[in-house]
């Protein structure tokens, strides 16, 4: 095994603070260079330049997406917190770069694994273990994950943090908030001060591997012996603030499940939807990040396995209350009602334009549609994102007047919208109307109110 641990596959991970701020000045002094050669270049030709149009150049993009990836982390990771409210509202090349972040990471060298592994495990510790796959079996933009097994037979999920992640997290998102404040990147009066900190803290939970293995033993005893789902249960006597262990679970990946039995994929669908209503309304515990990777399938038992605890947060009762009272005013079709349960989680501000107001509860009744039918709803074959896409477009279109929500309702939105995608992307047809009525009757038993 230790032979393993001399090859030289995978990108090192910058570890140190002068080695990421050197990459970050590297990255933006190559931008404003490319983009003041471009700019020379349009002037001798009698054209007058945008600035934004000369930073956000296909050079510039790739440069920008090479460098996050190559550095992982925070620098990797913020840009798609800062992205969460809507893409559509980006820069298309600036979108373009988020979602390919979201793609898998390179792998540390495994002469860096083995670093960290020792310093958090000691020299020795191989001899706890008949098998650690230096391969990765994921990797992503905080740590990657190794299968293993014990001496003592447990089959086990290693999660290993990239080194130097969490110490460079301050400066990565400073050093990314002065990238996003270039002219022509968001809009010149949107303040991302309060974002960019909420991103620290965010970042700085994700990256501590304790508070999601508290997470983890959390959610398996929520869900634990749930019949439609598989949680794993974490291994305490091997994890620590840089390696997370839990038992490793047999399973399928949601992709092989994209051409299987219609069946199949409206019961998967189905659930992880009443699982962001049980999130949001029973448990006032949520994991709110639903890449189509941390959901796994068992087609022997028809479980669906939940993986990574890194984003779970609790949710605050005045924003579980609001987004309860938005629901019973989309039910009852009360639009004054549905503005004030808006505002109070958040979604837009009391001094927000009158028009983007009313364009939002357009866009609410909208999306509402296919929860107040009785029939399925055809996620893949629906043109209801592009209806809304085409209401937001004016709002896109006055970037000055962007109103950021609480961080805390963009991750309620981003497990949303998140899940909907999903589902979209499973093809199923799935009643939402029983799904949500279900919730609704569990409440109201809850506040001893009569059935509906």
């Amino acid at each position: 095994m230790s032979e393993d641990f001399n090859g030289n596959t995978g990108r090192a991970v910058p570890a140190d603070r002068l080695s990421r701020l050197f990459g970050m000045g590297r990255m933006s002094g190559g931008m404003a260079g490319r983009a003041l050669a471009s700019g020379a270049g349009q002037v001798a030709r009698g054209r007058r330049p945008r600035l934004n149009d000369l930073l956000m150049t296909p050079a510039n993009a790739k440069a920008l997406t090479d460098e996050l990836s190559r550095m992982r982390g925070a620098a990797m990771k913020v840009g798609q917190l800062i992205s969460m409210e809507t893409a559509d509202l980006l820069p298309p090349e600036l979108a373009a770069i988020f979602a390919r972040l979201r793609a898998d990471a390179d792998p540390m060298p495994p002469k860096q694994l083995r670093r960290v592994l020792e310093e958090n495990w000691g020299s020795d510790w191989q001899k706890r273990f008949r098998r650690f796959d230096v391969r990765p079996i994921a990797a992503a933009s905080i740590g990657q994950v190794h299968r293993a097994q014990t001496k003592d037979g447990r089959d086990l999920a290693i999660k290993v943090q990239y080194p130097g992640v969490r110490g460079s997290i301050d400066s990565d998102v400073r050093n990314i908030g002065g990238l996003m404040r270039m002219p022509g990147v968001v809009p010149r009066q949107m303040d991302l001060s309060g974002l960019l900190d909420d991103a620290r803290r965010q970042l700085h939970e994700e990256a501590d591997y304790i508070r999601e293995a508290e997470a983890l033993e959390r959610i398996h005893g929520l869900l634990g012996d749930d019949p439609e789902f598989v949680v794993p249960r974490l291994q305490p006597d091997l994890s620590t603030r840089d390696i997370l262990a839990m038992d490793y679970i047999e399973s399928q990946p949601l992709d092989a499940v994209e051409t299987g039995p219609q069946e199949t994929r409206d019961t998967i669908a189905a659930r992880l939807i009443a699982l962001v209503l049980r999130e949001l309304f029973d448990l006032g515990y949520m994991q709110t990040d639903p890449n189509f990777a941390n959901y796994r399938w068992q087609p022997d038992t028809g479980r669906i396995v939940l993986l990574d605890f890194g984003a779970t947060r609790a949710l605050s009762p005045a924003l579980v209350a609001a987004y309860r009272a938005l629901m019973e005013a989309g039910f009852a079709r009360d639009r004054a009602a549905e503005s004030t349960a808006m505002q109070a989680v958040g979604i837009f501000g009391a001094d927000d334009p009158t028009r983007h107001r009313e364009t939002i509860l357009d866009m609410f009744e909208t999306a509402l549609e296919p929860v107040l039918s009785d029939r399925p709803h055809d996620f893949a074959g629906s043109d209801l994102l592009g209806r809304l896409r085409r209401k937001g477009m004016s709002i896109g279109a006055e970037r000055d007047f962007w109103h950021v929500p609480p961080t805390e309702t963009l991750f309620v939105q981003r497990k949303v919208a998140g899940t909907y995608l999903l589902a979209a992307r499973l093809g199923a047809n799935v009643a939402l109307r029983p799904i949500v009525e279900r919730f609704r009757q569990a409440q109201d038993r809850r506040a001893g109110k009569p059935p509906l």
